[in-house]
């Protein structure tokens, strides 16, 4: 077999494709990260002069700032919900729709549908069905209740709003891998003397082990960067306070305290790294 020669020009080519890449990734994703890390560390202001102040940042967030905890929480109910409602919801809709059901396009249309949406926009749909004065919810069954206002219950309606968005958005994500699977496995299982949830959940889940690597990720990075939603609603607060918000508010807000808001960023990004680098590494050494 004949290995090929790259010439100097399609040397060329290919430097310039990785090398614009590699631009691109660090300068918004990797530099960006870096930077805050580093100014974690500092009291700057983003006018004055940089101070620096060691881990000061991070004491501060444990001891004397109450809403960080209330945004921890949030931040963790969110996973959860998504987790373990609205991921496994959105897989119970793949294999109905795989099913072949009758009119199964338009179930996966309408399902669909939200995904398209951005979750700013989710949020103005949800203030329309849960406000207390004019929403859709307290009209239709002639209810008084502050679904957005009232502390105890904001968060729970608001990741049900999020969670429809999610739901399908994991559903065209496992049909998708479910259309891959090999009937034969399934007729297989069959034949053994499976019935339907035998067979997909010894047979047909574990073949899905990539796309559920995919969904854990996706799960985890939408409940934790989860900020339009809850900012179109009340700006984040009045317990719908969610660690992105406290970053923005911190870095941009009428106080500018960059340097702080840097420290919560960086926990942001310790959380969200602690579940993506446990299951990857699980999974891997699984495989081998």
């Amino acid at each position: 077999m004949k290995t090929r020669r790259y010439s100097t020009r399609d040397k060329v080519l290919l430097a310039g494709g990785l090398g614009v890449a590699v631009v691109v990734n660090v300068g918004l994703i990797w530099g960006p990260t870096l930077a805050s890390v580093a100014l974690s560390g500092t009291g700057w202001n983003g006018i004055g002069p940089i101070k620096w102040v060691g881990g000061e940042n991070y004491g501060q967030l444990a001891t004397d700032y109450p809403p960080f905890w209330s945004a921890v929480r949030n931040n963790l109910l969110w996973l959860g919900f998504l987790g373990l409602i609205a991921t496994p919801f959105g897989l119970f809709c793949a294999v109905l729709l795989d099913r072949k059901l009758r009119f199964s396009r338009v179930y996966q249309s309408a399902l669909y549908m939200p995904v398209v949406l951005s979750l700013a926009v989710v949020g103005f749909i949800a203030q329309l069905v849960y406000s207390s004065d004019y929403g859709v919810l307290n009209a239709i069954f002639h209810l008084k209740v502050d679904w957005l206002g009232d502390r105890a219950i904001n968060i729970w309606v608001v990741m049900i709003a999020a969670g429809w968005r999610h739901v399908g958005y994991v559903m065209i994500i496992y049909l998708a891998g479910l259309k891959a699977v090999d009937p034969a496995l399934k007729e297989a299982a069959a034949i053994d003397g499976a019935n339907e949830a035998q067979a997909f959940f010894r047979v047909v889940f574990p073949t899905l082990r990539p796309v559920n690597v995919i969904v854990l990720v996706i799960t985890v990075i939408e409940a934790l960067r989860a900020f339009d939603i809850v900012y179109a609603i009340n700006k984040g607060r009045n317990g719908l306070e969610l660690l992105s918000v406290l970053v923005t508010e911190n870095i941009v807000g009428e106080a500018s305290r960059i340097g702080f808001g840097s420290a919560i960023a960086v926990i942001l990004l310790v959380i969200s790294l602690g579940f993506i680098v446990t299951y990857l590494s699980q999974l891997f050494r699984e495989e081998r």
